[in-house]
């Protein structure tokens, strides 16, 4: 046994679940046991451990079935969808399970879409194997299935995708009536908890602090205002220029609000403005014109001999060389 599995044992952190016949899917301070592990392995600090619940509202106690997902890029929105499905799995199959404790109804089946993939030796776009997974979910999920979906539509034209990833919560809650977790960047979606009574929004915390953010890993009730993928970007190395030119496009964006057209915005924002935004980005800027700018503002072409136009283009190259 590895250290880090040695750890967990002495620690106690492991449970013995209840597997039943009730609709129930009830985990108190649940973890993904892999990534978990991989933290103990490099002193990186402990996993941030999460509950969650979905359950048919028994009229005691509201509860929802069906849980909308939002928060931050990178802020482990994908490792609690994946954690609770590991943990209906070590369940079922007899096995403790990493959470305080864990009552589950049986799940026949489970459905997982995440990731990105695609298969191009059947034609299959990654977009299209997003679909026919989905398709494969809405078509044969039934209200004992476990549903995990990470990211629905983003594939495709905006409206496209927050039209399909809409119909698909509806689909999910109305017809499948399934336990389902839907991550997703589309905040318009939470609009759907107003008017499905078995949808619950919960949110990735964050906090953010001079600047930086600070992902807390911790779920929470409530919704996300903003996806902080432009600081995610600059965390993977993006040229700081870019970092610059993408924080003013989406400023425009928020001030213009989605009922403007991005047309408009492009007249506004037109593509040779990057040019000062990435010199302004690398180091700051000079202020005044250049010496080169103020050598070609005392050219007069018209009073010029051929030899003095020579000589002139001579001395802006050189100036050109020198900066």
């Amino acid at each position: 046994m590895s250290s880090a599995l040695a750890e967990l044992a002495e620690r106690r952190a492991y449970s013995r679940p209840v597997v039943d016949g009730s609709l129930v899917f009830r985990i108190a301070r649940g973890r993904h046991p892999v990534v978990e592990a991989a933290l103990l392995e490099n002193a990186s600090g402990p996993f941030t451990a999460n509950g969650c619940e979905l359950s048919p509202d028994d009229g005691a106690q509201k509860t929802a079935r069906l849980w909308l997902v939002t928060g931050p890029n990178m802020a482990g929105k994908s490792t609690f969808l994946r954690q609770n499905a590991l943990i209906a799995i070590l369940a079922q199959m007899g096995s403790f399970v990493p959470a305080e404790t864990a009552h589950i109804g049986i799940v026949d089946r489970l459905f997982s879409r995440v990731g990105a993939a695609d298969d191009l030796a059947r034609g299959r776009s990654t977009f299209m194997v997003e679909m026919v997974e989905t398709a494969a979910i809405l078509n044969r999920a039934g209200n004992r299935a476990l549903v995990i979906l990470d990211e629905i539509g983003r594939g495709t034209a905006t409206f496209d995708g927050l039209s399909i990833a809409w119909a698909t919560i509806e689909n999910l809650h109305a017809v499948n009536r399934c336990r389902a977790l839907f991550a997703t960047h589309y905040h318009e979606l939470t609009a759907l908890a107003a008017k499905l009574d078995g949808l619950a929004c919960h949110t990735m915390r964050v906090k953010e602090w001079q600047g930086d953010v600070i992902f807390l890993h911790e779920v929470a009730p409530g919704t996300a205002d903003r996806s902080y993928g432009i600081h995610v970007a600059q965390l993977a190395g993006l040229p700081r220029a870019v970092i610059a030119r993408a924080t003013e496009v989406l400023a425009a964006l928020e001030k213009r609000g989605q009922s403007d057209s991005v047309a408009k915005l492009a007249d506004d924002l037109p593509l040779f403005s990057a040019t000062p935004v990435r010199s302004a980005a690398v180091g700051a800027a000079p202020q005044g014109p250049s010496p080169l700018e103020a050598a070609l503002a005392e050219i007069v072409p018209d009073e010029m001999t051929p030899r003095e136009a020579l000589d002139a283009l001579y001395r802006l190259r050189a100036l050109l060389a020198a900066k």
